[in-house]
């Protein structure tokens, strides 16, 4: 894979890539960003041109413009490699399809059954009379083929046959979710007289599937009585890790830094139809850990466009709390009685981009339908009201606006503020115990490094250095160097053997993974502190002080190993070991001052 790689980076250029999903900005002859992974105000994301590398010095993140992809998309890296490719116009080799693993089995599977149930809503007699429904309901013939919309015939095994007559396995179509076994062993389609709504992953291509009844198919004198029917998870698909059109929103989410969250397939593709292209929607079920976390990695800030009873546990209000409590600002859509975002974006397009701008905060909102469903006047109403209330203040991270909301809360009930923020500690412990629980199952695991030694700080600082200026290479004399660590001392061997890579972005220098981020991190510092510096930096005058520092540390643990030593020929009452350790130390001691004074 060496050959596309190369070539996908000769033709993309790193900055017009990470720039095709965040705003950067020039910084001498660096770019900087704020980084899309992690909460920032000031940009912490530096971009390097010339050796095409970035890094968060915030975070940490960093690497090529295969990782940026990797990370801001969620993908492995043979799909940052095929969306890049893309990008670049580069064909990657097709492999033998006996040598292909049973994931690209299933995304050809789901590929193949997307075009039969397209063909059968533009060509079947049923199909027809479903598009002509989707038309009516104010869909597009551009949307339905953009979102590719389909139809299953109201034949048993219409779609099995099909796919058997191209090579697959009756087992390999039932482990798609495809089709269904009844118990006495007879195979038949899943979705038969529905309108079908492929589902995406983040490259668009099909991972799943959706089937909407369509009203006019009776099935044996009997209406269909599930609205929706979804595959079950597959190899490919998992209900509650994926976003129904996040493949189309993921630009525009970050574009718009918030992410509307909607019910339905319809919604989303009415509502970027609209011209709100923001949208994705959780396909019917709650939101979900793992699509938080997806959340996360394009915006903070959630625009909530379905039912929101605030009232007992639903599974939605579930969702929202627990969004909420991982620090995302959340708003909600209010829409007339009845409506849903399909409706209103179909009617008319400018009302649901003007509901979406003016949706009201979550607190807004949870207080205003907590007292619109209980009496406020009377001590029952005002328990009521503080049990739906209380909960949703304490969670707010931020201290002064949860301060804010009690004093409303106690103003609105005609009571006291001490009353109020005694009845929330009630939820203190509970809350911080679901905080913690929610860290363990959504956030990425975080290994927590201990502070840098001195020493390592100087060494890095040394590295860098000379990664911005390469003649610092010739101040790397043998006493020196007999001053670093294992791991500097070989990082330095192979920047002495290979001078000529310094420059560029170290693929080259067969470096571990971890040296490569560690060695492009400190390239892409030394740049960036050099460019904010006020004043010309003497590069190897800074060479030699680190030298001098480390010489200095070095003393000062030989003088530590002298001190034990002592220590123990005392204990031991070995006069001539103590005489002789003593003049070394003392020895130490001459040379430590030498280098104070200097």
């Amino acid at each position: 894979m060496d050959s596309p790689i190369n070539e996908i980076k000769e033709r993309l250029d790193l900055v017009d890539v990470i720039s095709s999903y965040i705003k950067v900005e020039k910084t001498g002859a660096n770019y900087r960003a704020l980084c899309p992974f992690h909460s920032e105000k000031k940009p912490s994301l530096f971009i390097s041109p010339t050796r095409q590398i970035w890094k968060c010095f915030g975070c940490g993140a960093s690497g090529d413009v295969f990782a940026f992809v990797q990370q801001i998309e969620g993908v492995e890296f043979g799909d940052a490699l095929r969306i890049l490719a893309r990008k670049a116009g580069v064909e990657l080799q097709k492999q033998n399809p006996q040598v292909q693993t049973a994931r690209k089995r299933f995304y050809e599977l789901c590929e193949l059954a997307t075009k039969f149930f397209e063909k059968q809503l533009h060509d079947g007699k049923l199909g027809k009379k479903a598009k002509d429904y989707l038309l009516k309901r104010g869909m597009t013939e551009e949307s339905i083929k953009d979102w590719r919309i389909g139809f299953a015939p109201e034949t048993w095994n219409s779609l099995l046959d099909f796919l058997k007559r191209k090579g697959f396995s009756v087992g390999e179509i039932e482990r798609a979710g495809l089709v269904l076994t009844s118990d006495k062993g007879k195979t038949y389609d899943r979705f038969r007289g529905r309108i079908i709504f492929p589902i995406f992953d983040l490259n668009s291509q099909t991972i799943g599937f959706g089937g909407r009844a369509f009203t006019q198919y009776r099935e044996k004198g009997e209406e269909i009585t599930a609205k929706y029917l979804n595959i079950p998870n597959t190899l490919l698909y998992n209900k509650s890790k994926v976003l129904y059109g996040l493949n189309r929103a993921k630009v525009p989410i970050r574009k718009k830094d918030a992410c509307v969250l909607v019910e339905g397939y319809t919604d989303v593709i009415m509502s970027h139809q609209s011209g709100v292209e923001n949208v994705v929607s959780t396909s019917g079920t709650a939101l979900t850990n793992y699509q938080l976390v997806i959340l996360k990695r394009y915006s903070k800030n959630l625009i909530t466009a379905f039912d929101m009873d605030i009232a007992g546990d639903s599974a939605t209000k579930r969702g929202i709390d627990m969004a909420q409590g991982q620090g995302f600002n959340i708003k909600v859509v209010k829409l007339s009685e009845g409506k849903d975002p399909a409706d209103v974006a179909s009617d008319k397009a400018d009302d649901w981009k003007k509901a979406v701008k003016n949706a009201n905060s979550i607190i807004d909102f949870y207080f205003e339908n907590a007292f619109s469903m209980f009496e406020s006047k009377t001590a029952e109403g005002k328990r009521k009201i503080s049990q739906a209330l209380l909960p949703v203040i304490q969670r707010l991270q931020n201290k002064i606006e949860q301060s804010a909301r009690l004093k409303e809360l106690a103003m609105k009930l005609q009571v006291s503020e001490e009353s109020v923020e005694q009845e929330l500690k009630k939820y203190f412990s509970l809350g911080k115990t679901q905080k913690a629980s929610s860290k363990e199952t959504t956030e990425e695991s975080v290994i927590l490094k201990s502070p840098k030694t001195r020493r390592k700080v100087i060494e890095e600082k040394i590295i860098s250095l000379i990664l911005n200026c390469p003649e610092g290479l010739k101040l790397i004399k043998k006493d020196s160097f007999n001053l670093f660590s294992s791991t500097t001392k070989e990082i330095i061997k192979i920047f002495q053997d290979n001078p000529e890579e310094l420059s560029k972005d170290f693929k080259n220098l067969g470096l571990s993974k971890g040296k490569w981020e560690l060695i492009s991190g400190l390239a892409l510092k030394g740049a960036v502190e050099n460019e904010e510096s006020d004043e010309e930096i003497d590069i190897e005058n800074e060479i030699l002080i680190c030298f001098q520092e480390l010489r200095y540390f070095s003393i000062k643990e030989k003088l530590a190993e002298f001190s034990q030593k002592i220590k123990r020929a005392q204990k031991e009452g070995l006069k001539e070991d103590i005489d002789d350790l003593s003049e070394k130390f003392n020895q130490l001691i001459e040379k430590l001052a030498e280098i104070n004074n200097q």
